[in-house]
């Protein structure tokens, strides 16, 4: 293996191989293999391929030695299905967002850690203003053609560790992991700024949100309670007339 394999790599199958002798049951495990995994491998396939492998001791020695036989299944196929379906489950069809499925267990992760380690986690509630006007006079495709809109902006302005769900209609939902309310508060009235000029440059609509943000609390016990603090804020906002984000 040391011969063939760089030898990160051919370390982990050794250690593989040495549970396997140590447990004598049937060791099962899952790993990947590319070219950049083997040493000299030329024109080997750039792509990862997905492997399944059965690991089993034998009841005999080899050439004197302990031995295991390793047998070796194709599965990329069947993780990339796995992949494909995960997604499916996880994701808003509209915008190609997370959902509400995928956003709760974010929360719910977060919670814990929280819980655990104080590292804190706030989040932005928002919805576009008058919504509902703008499906009266532009059609639900124009609608639809707006959250797919603020889904780009949120994904173009917003951090790459911040997790953005669709929660349902036009409302979003951000969880911003490591970041407290007053930042996060400032994040999300730069998020605010961007929004009408993209709307008018690409519905030619004049369209706003608001917006509540709130964080964590020792007391919390469950996620729900952080989102419905921020969407006391969002609340709060529309009452102050809209095009605003209120910390709650």
């Amino acid at each position: 293996m040391f011969d063939v394999l760089k030898e990160q790599k051919a370390q982990w199958f050794a250690t593989e191989i040495e549970k396997a002798l140590k447990s004598g049951v049937l060791h099962i495990v899952e790993y990947e293999l590319s070219g950049s995994d083997v040493q000299g491998a030329g024109e080997g396939p750039s792509h990862s391929i997905w492997f399944e492998g059965r690991v089993q001791a034998l009841n005999f020695p080899v050439e004197g030695e302990a031995a295991v036989v390793w047998v070796a299944s194709n599965i990329t196929d069947k993780n990339e299905v796995q992949r494909k379906l995960r997604q499916l489950s996880e994701t808003d069809a509209l915008t190609g967002l997370y959902n509400r499925r995928k956003l709760i267990e974010t929360l719910d992760r977060q919670l814990a850690i929280f819980q655990q380690e104080e590292s804190q986690t706030s989040v932005l509630v928002f919805d576009l203003d008058n919504f509902k006007r703008l499906n009266d006079e532009m059609g639900h495709q124009a609608g639809d053609a707006a959250l797919v809109e603020i889904a780009r902006i949120c994904r173009q302005h917003l951090r790459q560790s911040d997790v953005i769900a669709r929660f349902g209609g036009d409302e979003f939902v951000v969880v911003m992991p490591g970041t407290h309310r007053r930042d996060a508060l400032d994040i999300a009235e730069r998020l605010r700024g961007h929004v009408p000029a993209a709307l008018r440059e690409s519905l030619r609509y004049e369209g706003t949100i608001s917006g509540g943000v709130s964080e964590f609390n020792r007391p919390d016990r469950f996620s729900s309670d952080v989102l419905k603090r921020a969407d006391e804020g969002l609340y709060l906002s529309k009452r102050a007339g809209r095009n605003r984000v209120s910390a709650c």
